[in-house]
């Protein structure tokens, strides 16, 4: 979850509300955030089960997602100023769920990785998996407030930054993306050939 390349979108698209509504779309936006996370984390083990995903699957594709995103921030492709998606909304438009929720907070990343987690935890952790899931709901529930306060901040920031900053601190996130997407990729493949090799014959 990147909320500083989440910022630039969010000041263009509440550029003709009121505070107190650019505010409340803020808050909406991570709550909606956070509830999908939640989701995703809960019946994660559900969906597993169902469709028969092992955990190395799941952490590799969890990475190729996320090097992916990293690589679309880290060389963005560069778009008309009609096309970049910063027109502004309209005043009685609501913008929280889509874009801002979804995809732009809680996009196919956090999802992949939410999953990825909800996959390994009763695996890993079979006699305290509530402690673990309240842990690791805890930890989205952190990520949300400082994004909050990100968006809430959006508007001294971009100002602050500039295009420039904003850009360069996107481009360092990516490569961080890319770094935790390739380990997620080894990681998964690992597992999957360690598991081949102590599998009966």
């Amino acid at each position: 979850m990147n909320p500083f390349s989440t910022a630039p979108l969010f000041v263009s698209l509440t550029a003709n509300f009121e505070p107190r509504r650019r505010k409340a779309q803020a808050l909406m936006a991570c709550v909606y955030a956070f509830a999908i996370l939640v989701v995703f984390l809960l019946a994660g083990a559900a969906i597993v089960d169902f469709f028969g995903i092992s955990i190395p699957g799941i952490r590799a594709a969890g990475g190729l997602i996320i090097m992916a995103i990293g690589f679309r921030m880290l060389f963005p492709v560069p778009k008309a100023a009609a096309d970049d998606g910063a027109s502004a909304a309209a005043p009685d438009q609501d913008v929280a769920f889509s874009p801002l929720a979804m995809p732009s907070l809680a996009g196919p990343g956090s999802i992949a990785v939410v999953m990825s987690a909800a996959a390994q935890i009763r695996s890993a952790r079979p006699s305290d998996w509530p402690l673990a899931y309240a842990a690791v709901i805890a930890g989205m529930a952190a990520t949300l407030v400082f994004s909050y306060v990100v968006l809430r901040l959006a508007g001294l920031m971009v100002r602050f930054l500039g295009r420039g900053g904003i850009d360069s601190m996107t481009r360092i996130f990516g490569f961080l993306l890319i770094c935790i997407g390739m380990q997620f990729l080894l990681t998964g493949i690992a597992d999957f050939y360690g598991l081949r090799v102590g599998a009966p014959g």
